[in-house]
């Protein structure tokens, strides 16, 4: 039996758990009905009403949103030995991305980042880079004067077939738009499963469950298709190429232990979706923010003007663009296509003054952060030039995080920034894009944040 004194103790070197301020919600749901209905609206009231740390009840659970860099250093860089992704985002890509880099943990994902890190490297990007400009100029030869085009749609495919011909050296442009329209239709499926707090069966043969289930059918023909066509190419001795599918493929025939056709296709399957989507969404909101702000256009086109006149951009004019690396920084703080992070403790840890046990779920939101007056001046108004001032170097570390960050952060970061930058530049030489007078372009925040009808805009050449 236990004396006083040790009594004493051993309750002293129990941690408190209890909760930070939040909303109170309904019973039971707490915010569900909410932050289905609005994520974006929800994640940023708590934020503001409730301070740097506080709890979001969800469900009978709570989430820990957390609206601070400082904080969120803590989580993703000083202990991230204590967070997995949590069940959010395996239960919305799993079925998809199976134990991909997106998705896997621990050893798993260890070995295939430094597999296909490699891949990303900026001189193999600088490689990429006639083929981004290539096919960008190849999307506008259809293009004319006056043409209505969803730039939204547009951007999706052409992002694409670029990631498929640079990372797995083939080509298919006939397929590219039925991938746009499959993966927007599981996107919405899967995170309308996660937000509703009334789920059925994903195996019931209900109309939604049959036609996602024909959209991962066909996203998984074209992997496969990929990763056979490559087969067949080296068993007719032709040349191996040196792309990240080559990479994929030479770990499994030394190890097949280590990783198996089903690893393959996870891999091949997170990069050929990661690979192009979160560009593609970048692209269609600059296009939108420059359209509703002709002055910044303007000077985007004067910049581009004065640098390119008139030739293709290449990766060696990009330290010349300052404007358009600008105009880039300002899309990603207003409408980051990753708009929240989330972690769930797989150990007990502290944050912030509180205690929380294991299985806790930490959100950060990059939609949050970016919009917060205490970090960025005018927090709502679209001014690349605010980057142009040493900005960046003044913020707090993860202040600003459209990538991510630690480990963890996005691979394919370099890939992404150079894309956007050398398709913006290839295009915005060649066409003003205008949208309708009065149209309203609404964030669908899915497991990226797209535009909910696109981004219709009319074509006008440059002269």
């Amino acid at each position: 039996m236990l004396t006083p004194d040790l009594q004493r103790n051993s309750r002293m070197a129990q941690p408190n758990y209890h909760l930070p301020p939040g909303p109170r919600g309904l019973p039971v749901l707490g915010v569900a009905l909410q932050l289905r209905r609005d994520p974006l609206g929800v994640l940023t009231r708590v934020a503001r009403e409730y301070g740097d740390i506080s709890h979001i009840p969800l469900l009978l659970q709570s989430r820990i949103l957390i609206n601070h860099p400082d904080l969120i250093e803590d989580v993703i860089v000083r202990q991230p030995q204590k967070f997995d992704k949590g069940p959010g985002i395996k239960g919305a890509a799993t079925r998809l991305l199976g134990e991909g880099l997106l998705t896997s943990e621990g050893e798993l994902w260890r070995r295939q980042r430094r597999l296909a890190q490699p891949a990303f490297h900026r001189q193999r990007i600088a490689e990429y880079a006639q083929t981004m400009v290539e096919q960008t100029l190849s999307l506008t030869r259809t293009w004319r004067e006056g043409n209505i085009r969803d730039m939204a749609e547009e951007m999706m495919a052409l992002t694409l077939v670029i990631a498929v011909k640079t990372l797995f050296g083939t080509e298919f442009t006939h397929e590219a738009g039925r991938v746009g329209s499959a993966v927007t239709l599981l996107m919405r499926y899967q995170v309308q499963r996660l937000r509703n707090p009334f789920k059925f069966s994903a195996k019931w043969p209900t109309p939604a469950n049959r036609r996602a289930d024909r959209a991962y059918e066909f996203l998984d023909s074209l992997v496969y298709g990929i990763i056979e066509d490559r087969r067949r190419r080296r068993a007719s001795g032709e040349a191996p190429s040196d792309d990240v599918l080559t990479l994929l493929m030479n770990a499994m025939d030394e190890d097949g232990s280590q990783m198996s056709s089903k690893q393959l296709r996870d891999e091949v399957m997170t990069l050929f979706i990661a690979g192009h989507e979160t560009t593609a969404v970048t692209l269609g909101w600059a296009w939108h923010l420059l359209a509703q702000n002709p002055g910044a256009e303007q000077r985007l086109a004067d910049e581009l003007r004065s640098v390119l006149d008139g030739r293709a951009p290449s990766m060696e004019d990009l330290p010349r663009l300052p404007y358009l690396d600008a105009v880039i920084r300002e899309v990603l703080r207003l409408y980051p296509a990753a708009y929240v992070i989330q972690r769930t403790s797989i150990e007990p840890f502290e944050l912030g003054g509180y205690y929380f046990p294991s299985n806790t779920t930490v959100l950060m939101s990059q939609w949050v952060m970016h919009r917060d007056p205490r970090y960025f001046d005018e927090p709502e108004e679209f001014r690349p030039e605010r980057w142009l001032t040493g900005l960046a170097d003044r913020l707090p570390a993860h202040a600003y995080f459209p990538f991510g960050g630690g480990p963890r952060r996005c691979i394919g970061q370099i890939f992404a920034l150079t894309e956007a930058a050398l398709v913006m530049a290839t295009l915005a030489q060649k066409f003003r894009f205008l949208e309708p007078a009065g149209k309203k372009v609404v964030p669908e925040p899915l497991i990226t944040l797209r535009a909910h009808s696109g981004v219709r805009m009319t074509l006008a050449k440059r002269s």
